[in-house]
């Protein structure tokens, strides 16, 4: 399986049989300033509907739309309730976390996550072995709450979205934040990482990415 970061919260997921899912996928403009999006895919999953999120327009190869439970290509993908912010919703919305597996990893987008797990949504989501997280704050969960959320999951990789870069100039943290007092951290000068289920690594490694756009 190989994932390459497109950029804010959207990764491209590619299994070995060539099967390509894009996650949330963005709208330039605003404080959006990666570049466009002109990658084809067979599914696109999204999180919620905001336009940093949900621009499946821009994917190419007309994809299949995952916005919760369903089973597209023989992969299964679970959806699991939860909010944009830590009220109940009430200031953003609402968010799907979506989990599914490719090449035997489970991988789990937490979309615009804004507020500590549950115990029932810990049990929902299950084992994760890549946990696509966002750190940045003000509309996500911030570095601490990431942290807690990384230690309530327990996954064996976490990759880092949804920070400020010279890319984004949202009003958000920069992953440095999430980073500070934690170890094996793995920042690569590349946009793309292959996994391989059996190579996974036994306790927990961040990896940081450099967008592709």
């Amino acid at each position: 399986m190989k994932i390459k970061y497109l950029g804010h919260a959207c990764f491209m997921i590619t299994s070995e049989t060539g099967v390509r899912i894009i996650t949330d996928p963005y709208a330039t403009g605003g404080g959006i300033k990666y570049g466009e999006i002109t990658e084809s895919a067979d599914i696109v999953t999204v999180s919620h509907d905001h336009s940093d999120h949900n621009n499946v327009a821009a994917v190419g190869g007309k994809p299949e739309i995952v916005r919760g439970t369903t089973k597209i290509k023989e992969i299964e993908f679970t959806g699991i309730p939860s909010y944009h912010d830590e009220v109940g919703g009430s200031k953003r919305g609402k968010n799907t976390m979506l989990c599914f597996e490719v090449d035997g990893i489970r991988v789990c987008h937490l979309g615009d996550l804004g507020h500590q797990l549950g115990d029932k949504q810990v049990t929902e989501l299950g084992k994760i072995d890549i946990l696509l997280i966002p750190v940045g704050g003000y509309y996500t969960i911030d570095a601490k709450v990431a942290t807690q959320v990384c230690n309530q999951l327990k996954p064996k990789v976490i990759i880092s979205m949804h920070f400020r870069t010279d890319k984004c100039a949202f009003p958000i943290a920069g992953v440095d934040e999430f980073l500070k007092g934690k170890e094996k951290v793995t920042r690569l000068d590349t946009s793309e990482v292959k996994f391989k289920q059996e190579e996974l690594p036994t306790t927990t490694q961040i990896v940081i990415l450099k967008s592709e756009l």
